[in-house]
């Protein structure tokens, strides 16, 4: 019996996406749980980001068997899409293109409309999952919860520059 916290983590090249997807499915690994990507763009070697994918094998109940699959999409790129082996990715592959603008060849829901629009609102732009995308929330606001050390009633201030985050503009900034 495996150990229910073991997960195969499986290296795979964005050329074989397909092809490593389809022969995990093909060896038992046939529950599709989620694909989703994380920004890469900040790496020093071979920036990009890394697309996972989260496979189950259903066969085992007791002693669930899992499969992580990840290749790296290089910025402007597109990697195949894997609705022709799983047609449950597709909203994932909708939600990765919204959130961090990947773009999926082949990519079909069965309603003909190809990638589009799945959580964000209408007339909204821009990547929010990207690491470049500003928050317009706390560029126009303070950040809500804890204070910045020195400025909490209770504490004396310690001199210290309030050093705000990369894109956050000055508080002098904006309408008054």
């Amino acid at each position: 019996m495996s150990d229910p916290a073991t997960v195969d983590r499986v290296e795979v090249p964005s050329g074989d996406w397909v092809a490593a997807v389809t022969a995990a499915r093909d060896e038992g690994y046939a529950f599709f749980d989620w694909l989703t990507a994380v920004d890469q763009t900040d790496a020093a070697e071979d920036p990009g980001f890394d697309v996972v994918c989260h496979l189950l094998d259903p066969s085992t109940p007791r002693a669930l068997r899992r499969r992580l699959l990840r290749t790296r999409v290089a910025e402007g790129s597109a990697l195949a899409s894997l609705t022709p082996v799983f047609r449950g990715a597709a909203w994932h592959e909708r939600e990765t293109h919204e959130m961090f603008g990947l773009d999926f060849d082949g990519f079909d829901d069965g309603t003909g409309l190809g990638l589009r629009p799945l959580l964000l609102p209408d007339g909204f732009e821009g990547t929010p999952l990207r690491k470049s995308f500003v928050l317009a929330a706390r560029a126009s606001k303070a950040w809500p919860g804890a204070k910045e050390p020195g400025e909490s009633e209770h504490a004396r201030p310690t001199g210290r520059r309030r050093v705000s985050a990369p894109g956050v503009p000055d508080p002098e900034w904006g309408p008054r």
